[in-house]
């Protein structure tokens, strides 16, 4: 698969729906603010195109993937690429005030490495610093979870909390219906409306399929 991931990727989103990621994701990192150190380094973990830290406002912004994506990102961030297991060998351990994940776990090889995946974020974070994760949520999405050819974990927000407490991680905010499921799906680009979604809780019970949780370093 991983031999894959470039034409992949390059299939699954064109010009116009990276920029409109952008927009959505503009105003998702901004209510994620309440969770990120904002004086602490912040890591981005199989950042892609880097639409979470590119918004992100720490002085020290952190990114990595399994592809070398330095010329899509900005100048100013440290990226690293290596695969997100191998990221305690990599990258300076107890370092991270946040580290943060986006749909990433799913595409794991089995339950054990999603496991595996939160202990090396446990091992990278600061005492007391925060992973955030946003995880499609298979409870809510259903079969549609299985459309994207690279998902191989089932996870619902049961599996997803049981798996951070195995790695050590305490449960700080668990968010069952966040987002929806894809930004090709039904949460709205225009900055206001996203904005607009986002102070509505009620909306997400309607729209949300994806989970969010916070973590933090015991």
């Amino acid at each position: 698969m991983t031999r894959l991931l470039p034409e992949l990727y390059d299939a699954r989103f064109d010009e116009r729906e990276i920029s409109r990621k952008d927009d959505v994701w503009r105003e998702i990192v901004a209510y994620l603010e309440r969770y990120i150190h904002p004086a602490g380094p912040t890591l981005d973990v199989a950042c892609d195109r880097g639409h979470f830290i590119r918004f992100v406002t720490t002085p020290e912004r952190w990114a990595t993937d399994i592809r070398d994506m330095r010329a899509a990102l900005p100048t100013d961030i440290r990226f690293v690429q290596g695969s997100g297991l191998d990221l305690a060998k990599l990258l300076p351990n107890g370092h991270f005030a946040t580290v943060f994940m986006s749909n990433y776990l799913e595409h794991l090889e089995s339950s054990d490495a999603v496991i595996d995946q939160l202990r090396v974020v446990r091992a990278l974070l600061r005492p007391g610093g925060r992973v955030i994760v946003l995880q499609p949520n298979i409870r809510l999405v259903g079969p549609r979870y299985w459309d994207f050819i690279d998902h191989r974990v089932a996870l619902t927000e049961r599996s997803l909390l049981e798996a951070a407490e195995l790695a050590g991680l305490r449960t700080h905010t668990l968010v069952t219906r966040f987002i929806p499921y894809s930004t090709k799906g039904r949460l709205p680009a225009a900055p206001w409306l996203v904005r607009a979604y986002l102070s509505l809780p009620p909306a997400w019970w309607l729209l949300g399929k994806q989970t969010l949780y916070v973590g933090v370093q015991a």
